[in-house]
């Protein structure tokens, strides 16, 4: 799979948390939310956040091509390092999943990575409206390539085969599939792994930051001073925030507060 050179658009995506159904009283077992975000950057723009990466293993003391882990630094460390993704001239977008409001659980456990091409869905249909929103003639086709976080195990020939089943139906599209179909191209999609791409370690950056502010430790804390760093960066449409930079499934932010106090923290940002 090749990327398309003549796109105006490129998005990282990768994500944090897991899959998993199995929750524990104690807050053990599979993670509460799963959370998938996309790091959108005009082409042109691309290699800022090479520079970005560079400049943050300098910062801390990594040498030339460490692959940075967002989870693997500590806190001093993750909070420079979210700045300086914060200040990328680059949009985010987030799909946020909380899992045990899901209905009919089963329906995801029973087939393997539906609930990644569900949030894939999710997240694509916002990176769309983004695109079709922002284009600029003359630069580019307006279209965007879409680079994965590579995923042990997982064929990214089904994300393709899953959207252009989606996007690919004579007339117009279902009414519940909202994708623009100029802007992702199914066969723009293709998955790297982590360490070989800046774009791919940022967007690992603001995915795990996203995670932070909603799943809650051991002592049933958070921590939203991550994802307060990338509020620049948020995806807004007409100001509004909530659906678009930050899309929450399957309830809204309302109902979410009384179920799980901690997206509280997603409120105002």
């Amino acid at each position: 799979m090749r990327l398309n050179k003549t796109a105006s658009f490129r998005a990282y995506i990768d994500e944090s948390g897991d899959e998993g159904f199995r929750f524990r009283a104690d807050g053990s077992g599979s993670s509460r939310w799963f959370v998938i975000s996309a790091l959108v950057l005009r082409l042109k723009n691309d290699a800022q956040v090479v520079e970005c990466l560079k400049e943050t293993r300098k910062l801390l003391a990594k040498p030339f091509k460490y692959p940075l882990h967002f989870v693997d630094l500590k806190h001093e460390q993750r909070v420079p390092y979210a700045r300086r993704v914060g200040n990328l001239a680059a949009r985010t977008v987030s799909v946020l999943i909380y899992k045990p409001s899901i209905q009919e659980p089963e329906k995801f456990q029973n087939e393997k990575y539906l609930l990644y091409r569900y949030a894939t869905r999710l997240l694509l249909e916002r990176v769309s409206w983004l695109c079709r929103d922002h284009r600029i003639d003359g630069e580019g086709d307006g279209s965007c390539d879409i680079i994965f976080s590579n995923r042990s195990n997982m064929s990214y020939e089904q994300i393709q085969s899953y959207l252009r089943h989606l996007i690919d139906q004579s007339g117009p599209l279902p009414q519940d599939v909202q994708i623009e179909p100029t802007a992702i191209r199914p066969e723009q999609i293709k998955a790297v792994e982590h360490s070989k791409l800046a774009g791919l370690q940022a967007a690992d950056a603001v995915a795990s930051s996203m995670h932070f502010a909603v799943k809650r430790n051991r002592y049933g804390e958070s921590e939203p001073a991550y994802s307060r760093l990338l509020t620049k960066t948020f995806y807004r449409h007409k100001g509004s925030l909530q659906g678009y930079g930050i899309k929450l499934w399957p309830d809204t932010l309302a109902e979410l507060k009384t179920k799980a106090p901690e997206a509280k923290h997603l409120e105002g940002l």
